[in-house]
């Protein structure tokens, strides 16, 4: 080899090793890829769905007939349950129509005790749950491995959650 094919080799090496470092980093950063657990004929379900795609959160829905061993597996107690679950691939839950803003806070900075965060029933004017521009204040809980809750946010107007 000439000392030119060499430069080019190591050049070309020194490229695909970048490459890979960067697909090592995306797979590892706190923009992971949740996995939304929904019934096939939830409406409000695809809308959250789409807001998490439409504010940068990577989310794939699968569907299931029954969500409560989903539910019950991750230790989401009955007083916090809402029409579908999201589990991140570190195991972090997000029940219900929480905002994706509040997720990505979450995920940047999770809390130890924690199990994730739960927007609790249906409010309107959640995401996913927009009607005739109507609007429910609302709250974003942190739920606690101990079964217990705390405060995450409270939501006073539909601006609030982007």
């Amino acid at each position: 080899m000439s000392f030119t094919t060499n430069k080019y080799f190591l050049f070309l090496s020194a490229c695909l090793f970048w490459l890979l470092s960067l697909s090592s980093y995306a797979q590892s950063s706190p923009e992971q890829a949740l996995t939304v657990y929904k019934t096939p004929t939830c409406g409000c379900c695809k809308k959250w769905l789409s807001h998490l795609l439409e504010q940068g959160v990577n989310a794939q829905g699968q569907e299931l007939a029954s969500l409560s061993a989903i539910k019950s597996r991750y230790g989401i107690a009955a007083r916090y349950r809402s029409c579908h679950t999201a589990v991140s691939h570190d195991g972090w839950v997000f029940e219900g129509h929480v905002p994706a803003r509040f997720i990505q806070q979450f995920l940047a900075n999770p809390q130890k005790d924690a199990i994730g965060l739960a927007v609790p029933a249906m409010p309107l004017g959640s995401p996913g749950m927009e009607v005739d521009g109507r609007f429910m204040p609302y709250q974003v809980l942190l739920l606690m491995k101990d079964g217990s809750h705390q405060i995450y946010a409270q939501v006073n107007a539909y601006k609030e959650q982007f």
